[in-house]
C-alpha cells in the first residue's frame, strides 16, 4: 500500500476531500478537517485489530486516561481495507518528552483489564506478514535469518518471569505516540494495546537509548518519572532481542517501493547478524 492506493480507499469511503497525509507506515494516516482517518492494509486480520483499537479507545475514555478518541464506533471495510475515523487533536504545543510518556504509561499500567479480551502482545506475530510483503525486494537469506530469530525468541519470551504485575500495556510505547496539546499529553496509536508483561512498554525506551539516539538524560527522565529501570530486570535482553527482530522485519515491508527503507533494513539485519548492538538505527 502506497499513498496513491490509500487515497483511492479514502475516496471510496467518501473521506478524500482535502485530506492531507500525516504518516505512511503500518497504516496511512490522513487529516480531513476535524477528523483523522486511518487506512489499514488489505489484510483480514487487521479488521479485527481495528475493531479492538476502537474498543480500547472507548475503555480508556471511560477510565479517564488521556488518549485519542474515536469519531465512529466501528471500523469500515472499504475495498478490503479497514478504515477508522478519529477526532483530530488540537495542534501540539511542544514535542512530547520521555517523561510525558512515562506518566501516561503509569496511568495505563494502573488499570485492571477491561471487560473485553485484549489479548497478549504478539510482538513477533507480524514478522511473517512483513517479510511476505517485502517479497523479492530483500535477500531471501535475510528473511530466513529473521524467521530463525523470531522462532528462537518466541520461546524465550514465553518463558520470561515478570518483575512487574502483568496487565494492560500500550504495546508501542514511544514519545512519537504521545501528543502534547493545550490540555497536556495524550496517548495515540492504540492498536497494540494488550494485556501482557508491563516490561514490554519499558524495553522500548531502553532500546531507543541504545539504538535510536535517545539521550541518556531523556532516558533517565523517563526512568525517574516511571519509577523503575527495566534494565535492572534479567529478562530485559530477551525482550530487547525480540523487539529488534520485529523492528527489523517491520521495515522490510516498505522495501519494495522505498530505497531508503531497503537501506535501513540492510543496516538493521547486518547489525543483528554481526551482533553489533552499538550500530545506530534510524527511525522509519
Amino acid at each position: 500500500m502506497d499513498e496513491a492506493r490509500a487515497r483511492d480507499v479514502l475516496a471510496a469511503a467518501g473521506l478524500g476531500g482535502g485530506a492531507e497525509l500525516l504518516t505512511l507506515g503500518e497504516n496511512a494516516v490522513f487529516t480531513a478537517g476535524d477528523l483523522v482517518v486511518k487506512v489499514g492494509r488489505a489484510d483480514p486480520a487487521l479488521l479485527e485489530r481495528a475493531t479492538r483499537e476502537l474498543a480500547v479507545a472507548r475503555w480508556l475514555a471511560q477510565a479517564g486516561v488521556p488518549a485519542v478518541r474515536a469519531a465512529q464506533p466501528q471500523p469500515r471495510l472499504v475495498e478490503g481495507h479497514p478504515v477508522t475515523v478519529w477526532h483530530r487533536l488540537p495542534d501540539a504545543v511542544r514535542p512530547a518528552r520521555a517523561e510525558d510518556l512515562a506518566t501516561l504509561l503509569r496511568c495505563v499500567h494502573a488499570l485492571p483489564e477491561p471487560p473485553f479480551p485484549l489479548g497478549a502482545r504478539d510482538l513477533l506475530g507480524g514478522v511473517e506478514r512483513w517479510l511476505r510483503m517485502a517479497g523479492d525486494a530483500i535477500d531471501p537469506a535475510d528473511a530466513a535469518y529473521l524467521r530463525s530469530r523470531r522462532d528462537a525468541y518466541a520461546g524465550e519470551v514465553a518463558a520470561l518471569t515478570a518483575y512487574l504485575p502483568p496487565g494492560p500495556i500500550h504495546g508501542d510505547a514511544l514519545p512519537r505516540n504521545v501528543h502534547v496539546g493545550p490540555d497536556g499529553p495524550v496517548l495515540v496509536d492504540l492498536e497494540t494495546v494488550s494485556a501482557d508483561l508491563r516490561e514490554h512498554d519499558l524495553v522500548v525506551m531502553a532500546l531507543s537509548r541504545d539504538r535510536y539516539g535517545l539521550s541518556a538524560e531523556s532516558y533517565e527522565a523517563f526512568v525517574t518519572a516511571y519509577g523503575w529501570d527495566v534494565r535492572e530486570w534479567e529478562g530485559c535482553a530477551v525482550l530487547r532481542g525480540a523487539r529488534e527482530t520485529a523492528s527489523c522485519a517491520w521495515v522490510s515491508q516498505h522495501a519494495p517501493t522505498n530505497p531508503k527503507a531497503l537501506a535501513e533494513f540492510r543496516r538493521r539485519v547486518n547489525s543483528l547478524r554481526d551482533d553489533a548492538p552499538e550500530v545506530r538505527w534510524h527511525p522509519f
